[in-house]
């Protein structure tokens, strides 16, 4: 039976790529939430190859800053060709829309559809605990 390794570079595949701005525009009001839901996310398992299906859902609570919500879809649809394991891509959304719009909070959740059987799902929040 062949073992099947998992390298360094699988595990990091993804990370650093660059990928489309994602732009904001000025808050005008203080003190609620925004929650986005992206219900059509995919991208590419690094190890195997085979697409990855989800949903993508962001809640945060804007400081000065709110998300464009074209150049956030630009940014999302470039991971459909993107190798990165389905944790590191809710880790990815949630650190760039931190970096773009620098919310008071945000939380990034990824319903990922089964795959053998197997179903994920995987939260990120800022700040981190």
């Amino acid at each position: 039976m062949k073992k099947r390794t998992y390298t360094e570079a699988h595990a990091r595949s993804g990370l650093s790529e660059k990928l489309p701005a994602i732009e904001c525009f000025e808050n005008q009001f203080p003190g609620y939430e925004i929650s986005i839901e992206i219900p059509e996310f995919t991208s590419i398992c690094p190890r195997t190859g085979l697409p990855d299906f989800g949903k993508i859902t962001i809640v945060y609570t804007p400081a000065r800053l709110c998300l464009e919500l074209k150049s956030l879809k630009e940014y999302l649809l470039a991971y459909r060709n993107l190798g990165i394991f389905n944790e590191n891509a809710v880790n990815r959304i949630l650190k760039d829309v931190v970096g773009a719009a620098r919310p008071v909070r945000a939380r990034v959740r990824g319903e990922f559809n089964p795959r053998g059987g197997i179903s994920l799902v995987a939260e990120a929040r800022h700040p981190r605990r």
